[in-house]
């Protein structure tokens, strides 16, 4: 599995309905409201075999009200 962190800016207004979607979904392991530039963060975990933009795009992105959204890609580093 892949691990990898999103952030989500949400629309003005959109960020329960937002984070609601986003659980209703069952696709992220840990779901956070977050202070400063972003509204959300969620922790998701990718099956090795499918490729990380093509499955986040396709399972979480079409979410409305999302506004932007950052992905950082993890590594095991030990």
């Amino acid at each position: 599995m892949h691990c990898v962190f999103v952030q989500f800016r949400c629309t003005p207004g959109k960020t329960y309905e937002v984070a609601s979607a986003i659980y209703d979904r069952e696709i992220v392991s840990e779901l956070f409201s977050t202070s400063g530039d972003w509204d959300l963060i969620a922790k998701v975990y990718i099956p090795e075999e499918e490729d990380v933009g093509r499955y986040l795009s396709e399972h979480l992105f079409d979410v409305p009200g999302i506004a932007r959204t950052l992905t950082t890609m993890t590594f095991k580093a030990f």
